[in-house]
């Protein structure tokens, strides 16, 4: 049985890393609910887009600094600074895209999980 918690958890923890992404001008920021996908890897994916390799690694840092500074969360595990075309920080219940606008084209997460209900996210 899921806690409420853990599922109030989970939606702050989404609507931070989203300000967090809005707030660094990251562009065309997508969350995909993969939780009604049979053996879904994750609860969520957050996907955007960086103009750059340095704002791509700053999407990243102000995520880590805003996750930790309010809900003590830090990234399990995070992969691609090496080149940052693509930067990969999961979170275990939610996981973090951040792609240079070819990867993001190249790779087309949101069709490779196309069942998966998804909600576009824009500053309010």
């Amino acid at each position: 049985m899921i806690k409420i918690s853990e599922i109030e958890d989970t939606q702050k923890l989404l609507e931070v890393i989203n300000q967090a992404i809005l707030d660094k001008k990251g562009e065309n920021v997508v969350n995909m609910d993969l939780q009604a996908i049979e053996n879904h890897i994750t609860k969520y994916f957050v996907i955007c887009t960086a103009n750059s390799v340095i704002h791509a690694n700053t999407l990243a840092d102000y995520i880590r600094y805003q996750t930790r500074g309010t809900l003590k969360e830090r990234p399990w595990k995070e992969e691609g600074f090496e080149n940052s075309e693509w930067i990969l920080m999961d979170y275990v219940d939610v996981v973090v895209h951040i792609f240079l606008p070819e990867a993001r084209e190249f790779y087309k997460l949101e069709q490779l999980w196309a069942d998966a209900e998804t909600k576009s996210i824009e500053n309010k």
